[in-house]
């Protein structure tokens, strides 16, 4: 069902999402680069065209608790964050992911300190993979759009309620414009109906009690009961964006999108928006008889360890690209991926790229030098495991 098309940035896609999925408390604290979407949210809701409760709080922790405090009672809460202050609210994710809150966050990735920088890498988001929160990644506006919509969707499915963290990465996308499809209010409130009230929200008929204690005679029951769950929720995650799919016309593969790895000697595997300037540099490699493939990962809790493991069947050598540091060791996305290989128990050859800290340009040099790599250590080049794009001394 087609929508109206604007050019709009991303920050304003995220808004225009999460007004159309009609949540009943918007949390905000202003931070860059994802301060545009709080400022038109509420614009939405001084104009009517969100009828939602908007709080102005005194910081990133008080934004999620007050997500928590509206979630718990049965609200369709939203917040956005970045940078630190996604590592201020860290405190309270646990307490929604293991309270099992339907709430949706916007996280603009942004750069942590010190050394300060408002420019967007993935850094932030890594620190918070063990928070019991699913994590999506988009490339563009539009799936930026779109995954508000799903995110609700998938986090109150009674089977998954789990809360959901839509990454955008800062500036690249959340204040870069292009031209977004808005789809229509109908079209939304038909694919994403009101949220009824859960079996765990506090009520005066039902009370119940919130963030119990549990000592270690049942505190790991808890616990692998959140885990399995979220392993559970892939199938959720799959069957989601296939619904979306059929309403709107546009679909994003579930957990991740394979381009041309059918017949891929090498194949770099890219999260968030670099994906859109790796599908340029395919295009081009492939022209030129170069043997090459793509995988952009959207979700990275849970791992698709098995669409993962089907994609690069047959694959020679595997690049990964991250736009973290797990400071003495890899990138974060390295470490995942190479774990599921070895679950497939599958031995390409592996390469991890670092670049993109601090919002330092990836270019197409950049991706055709890593796929370079990729080439040189099949043909045995004894590459360090570890290589850095984009670098501007020796260390």
């Amino acid at each position: 069902m087609s929508g109206v098309k604007r050019f709009i940035c991303g920050d304003e896609a995220v808004a225009e999402g999460v007004r159309l999925a009609r949540p009943h408390v918007v949390s905000a604290y202003p931070i860059t680069p994802q301060t545009i979407v709080v400022e038109r949210l509420s614009e939405y809701v001084e104009e009517g065209s969100l009828k939602a409760r908007y709080m102005h709080v005194e910081s990133e922790h008080s934004a999620m608790s007050c997500a928590i405090g509206a979630s718990s009672v049965g609200a369709r809460a939203f917040t956005a964050t970045s940078s630190q202050g996604l590592l201020y609210m860290a405190e309270t994710l646990p307490y929604a992911s293991g309270a099992r809150l339907p709430i949706v966050m916007m996280n603009a990735n942004r750069s942590i300190a010190t050394p300060w920088n408002i420019y967007g890498d993935q850094m932030d988001a890594m620190f918070l993979l063990n928070s019991g929160w699913i994590q999506y990644y988009v490339e563009d506006a539009q799936e930026a759009l779109d995954m508000m919509i799903q995110g609700y969707r998938l986090a109150e499915d009674p089977e998954v309620m789990t809360p959901v963290m839509i990454n955008v990465d800062g500036f690249v996308l959340t204040h870069t414009y292009e031209l977004v499809e808005i789809p229509l209010q109908e079209a939304v409130d038909g694919f994403l109906p009101p949220l009824k009230m859960p079996l765990n929200s506090m009520s005066l008929e039902s009370p119940k009690s919130l963030c119990i204690s549990a000592g270690n005679d049942t505190n790991m029951e808890f616990n692998m009961k959140q885990h399995f769950d979220m392993l559970r929720s892939a199938s959720a995650i799959e069957a989601v964006d296939r619904a979306f799919g059929e309403t709107f016309g546009r679909t994003y593969h579930g957990a991740l999108e394979a381009i041309d790895t059918e017949d891929a000697r090498v194949v770099l595997i890219t999260a968030g928006t670099v994906t859109g300037t790796a599908r340029g540099v395919v295009k081009a490699l492939r022209a030129a008889g170069k043997k090459v493939g793509l995988i952009k990962l959207r979700v990275l809790r849970p791992f698709p360890v098995q669409r993962l493991i089907e994609a690069l069947k047959g694959v020679e050598a595997v690049g990964v690209l991250d736009k973290n540091i797990s400071f003495g060791y890899e990138g974060t996305i390295f470490t995942n991926v190479n774990s599921a290989l070895m679950a497939g128990q599958m031995s390409p050859k592996t390469l991890g790229f670092i670049g993109g800290i601090g919002g330092r340009d990836i270019t197409k040099a950049n991706l055709e030098e890593a796929y370079g790599k990729l080439f040189e250590v099949l043909e045995g080049a004894d590459l360090d495991r570890v290589q850095y794009l984009n670098v501007r001394c020796d260390y």
